[in-house]
């Protein structure tokens, strides 16, 4: 794995592999690494992802909880230490069932990475590519996610989009 870029977007659907790829490109450089969770254990199918992330994760990690004021939590992230966040997705969710102002979060999200002295991994799920949606609130979710994906990856140096745990580069170089 070559080191990361200063700010990598991960996309890919469900089980693709980005959350392990984003992993990959963060534990390349020395510990410690910043985790910015975004998952809340609503239930317990949940919880149980959520520990098989964290234990898949290991020691060398700080995780900070982060599933609404992102950008907060990425700002307190100490200088020079590599950040991921996974995943976004998640907390787009737990934003829009809290009425937030999205673009005014978006672009708060967008101001922070600008200026983040150290690489930054994004996961998110790519929720475009299936059926339409049968009910508005999933359509709004699914228009939402292709917004923030696209002004994200406007702002990342490199785009990977993983496929059957396949990193295919979308933009920048490996």
């Amino acid at each position: 794995m070559t080191k990361p870029s200063r700010l990598t977007l991960a996309l890919g659907g469900a089980r693709s592999g980005k959350s392990r790829y984003a992993e990959s490109l963060i534990t390349v450089l020395p510990p410690p690494w910043i985790y910015l969770a975004t998952a809340q254990a609503g239930d317990a199918e949940m919880a149980a992802r959520i520990a098989v992330h964290r234990t898949r994760r290991g020691d060398g990690w700080q995780t900070v909880e982060a599933p609404h004021d992102l950008a907060s939590a990425l700002r307190a992230a100490a200088p020079g230490r590599p950040v991921l966040v996974d995943c976004l997705t998640l907390w787009l969710s737990n934003r829009m069932l809290a009425d937030a102002d999205l673009d005014q979060e978006t672009d708060a999200l967008e101001q922070v990475l600008r200026h983040r002295d150290a690489p930054v991994a994004l996961v998110a799920n790519e929720v475009g590519s299936g059926i339409v949606p049968d009910n508005a609130l999933a359509r709004r979710f699914r228009d939402r996610q292709g917004v923030l994906n696209q002004r994200l990856a406007a702002c990342a140096d490199q785009v990977v989009l993983l496929v059957a745990g396949l990193p295919l580069i979308v933009k920048g170089s490996p």
